[in-house]
C-alpha cells in the first residue's frame, strides 16, 4: 500500500533540481537494496554503492536510519496496488506476490521495523507507528464495507480482523525470509478463506 511518508523524511531539496536529485538517490538506493538489503552498511558505503558522494547523502538525510526509512517509503510508494483491489486480504496477497521478487526490500523492512522498537522516539518509530495506524484504518473501513455486503464474516469486529491481517502478513514475511519454502501467497489465501462468512 502506497504512502507519501518519504516526502517528509529528510530534506526534499529547495529547487526542482534538488528534488529530482533526491528522487534519483532514492531510486538508485532501491536498486542496490533490492537484492541484498542494507544490513551492516554504513552511510558512506551506501553512497559508494549508489554512486554519489557521502556529502550528497548528508545534504538530504541526517542519518543512515533516515535514509533507509526514506528508501523503504519511496519503494512502497512506487508499487501502488492496482485500483480495483480493495484494502484487505487481496492487497496483502498482491504485496506477497511482489515481495517474493524483492527479498532485499523485505529484509530492509523487517530490519527497520525491529530497530524502531528499540527507541521511544525517532524517525523509524514515527514512520512505522503512522504506517500501521493508516493501514489499520484503511483495512478496517474496507472490511466493514465488505461485511455489509456479506462477503466478509461479520461475527468478528472489522478492526480486529484488520490488525490480524497485518500481523499475519508481517509474520509470514519473517518466516519466509528464514525459510523460502513458506508459502506467502498460499497461506494468505487460506486466511482469506477463513474471513468469508461461514456456510
Amino acid at each position: 500500500m502506497g504512502t507519501d511518508d518519504d516526502a517528509v523524511i529528510g530534506r526534499r531539496g529547495s529547487r526542482p533540481k534538488g528534488v529530482a536529485r533526491r528522487q534519483e538517490i532514492l531510486d538508485r538506493a532501491i536498486e542496490v537494496f533490492r537484492e541484498r538489503g542494507a544490513a551492516g552498511t554504513s552511510l558512506r558505503k551506501i553512497a559508494e554503492s549508489i554512486g554519489v558522494s557521502h556529502a550528497a547523502l548528508l545534504h538530504y538525510f541526517d542519518s543512515r536510519e533516515q535514509l533507509l526509512i526514506a528508501v523503504y517509503a519511496h519503494a512502497e510508494q512506487t508499487h501502488e496496488n492496482p485500483p480495483d483491489l480493495r484494502p484487505g486480504i487481496d492487497t496483502m496477497i498482491h504485496a506477497a506476490k511482489r515481495n517474493v521478487e524483492i527479498p532485499g526490500l523485505v529484509t530492509l523492512y523487517s530490519t527497520l521495523l525491529a530497530a524502531s522498537l528499540e527507541t521511544e522516539h525517532g524517525v523509524g518509530r514515527e514512520f512505522f507507528t503512522s504506517r500501521f495506524d493508516g493501514l489499520r484504518r484503511s483495512i478496517t473501513e474496507s472490511l466493514r464495507a465488505q461485511q455489509r455486503e456479506g462477503t466478509v464474516r461479520d461475527d468478528v469486529p472489522a478492526e480486529h480482523l484488520a490488525a490480524l491481517l497485518i500481523a499475519a502478513s508481517d509474520g509470514l514475511q519473517i518466516q519466509w525470509l528464514l525459510d523460502p519454502e513458506v508459502g506467502l501467497e498460499s497461506t494468505l489465501q487460506t486466511l482469506g478463506a477463513l474471513l468469508r462468512p461461514p456456510g
